[in-house]
């Protein structure tokens, strides 16, 4: 019988069977708890040109330039990601993550992921639904945990939702319309989802 039935256990929202350490372009949002507006604000700034205008732009105080930093860092901790278009929110951040491993690459290992206990079953139905080394669950939770250890100094409160949206992007009009919707997304925000 199951422990509780199942009723307790929240499912995957990634896609089964779909193996997220492959070669590819993945579209991450990611929200912060509540949608709380953790990384400052949407405000009106002149664009200096032939025609003065308002427009939309991302004032980020500390926490946001905390969330923007260490997103531009993760091809330092995982050298076979590149990265696409990304933007912080008040309230998330959308970001395009690229995995580029040649064939001869080996996926990387978390050292919290090696165990010298002897396997039991229960280790490998942990194995199966854990995250996979190199994965884009890995590198998500790694910048999250960077992210909230550092956040966590200036605003104790600070938390991220538990679980990130993934997209695997298959083609590049969807890459290229995805980039577009990230840029712009300041623009947007009024009627931004995520606003709420």
């Amino acid at each position: 019988m199951d422990k509780y039935q199942n009723k307790y256990r929240i499912g995957s929202i990634r896609l089964p069977g779909y193996d997220y350490r492959k070669n590819g372009a993945y579209f991450i949002t990611i929200c912060t708890k509540n949608r709380e507006h953790f990384f400052g604000k949407i405000v009106d700034a002149s664009i200096i040109g032939p025609l003065q205008c308002k427009s939309p732009m991302m004032q980020l105080n500390e926490l946001g330039q905390i969330a923007q930093k260490y997103w531009m860092e993760i091809p330092n901790h995982f050298p076979f990601v590149e990265l696409g278009n990304f933007v912080v929110m008040p309230n998330h951040t959308h970001g395009i993550l690229v995995i580029k491993r040649d064939q001869y690459t080996p996926v990387d290992t978390l050292q919290c992921n090696v165990s010298t206990a002897p396997t039991r079953p229960i280790n490998e139905q942990m194995s199966k639904i854990s995250p996979k080394p190199g994965s884009i669950s890995t590198i998500i939770r790694s910048y999250k945990s960077a992210v909230t250890k550092q956040a966590r100094l200036i605003n104790a409160n600070f938390t991220w939702q538990a679980r990130f949206h993934d997209h695997i992007i298959r083609n590049s009009a969807s890459f290229e319309r995805i980039q577009h919707y990230i840029s712009t997304n300041p623009l947007n925000w009024q009627k931004d989802k995520f606003s709420v």
